[in-house]
């Protein structure tokens, strides 16, 4: 099980906690989970990702073992202590401003 950790729009937006708990499928990588939220929660498709280009979305941000993973590829494998459910995958929403 994977835990993954919600800012206060999604968990809205999802009707869910502010931390879920999700079967993924090995190996487990930012798609695949992002795959298992979108599937538990089809309200989210689009909220994290482009439809289209499946994408982050520009103010979102992946933080893993205190680490950023915004950049990462997609399916690059995640921490173990996140793919055994140590740790929470962890979505951030960005703030902008000037």
């Amino acid at each position: 099980m994977v835990r993954v950790t919600l800012p206060y729009h999604l968990r809205t937006l999802a009707h869910a906690e502010a931390e879920v708990t999700l079967e993924v499928s090995n190996p487990v990588t930012q798609r695949s989970v992002l795959d298992a939220l979108e599937s538990r929660y089809p309200m989210l498709r689009g909220a994290i990702r482009d439809h289209d280009t499946q994408q982050r979305r520009a103010f979102l941000r992946f933080f893993a073992c205190e680490e950023d993973l915004s950049h990462e590829s997609p399916d690059a494998l995640l921490p173990e202590a996140v793919a055994s459910g140590k740790e929470p995958f962890i979505v951030i929403g960005a703030i902008a401003g000037g």
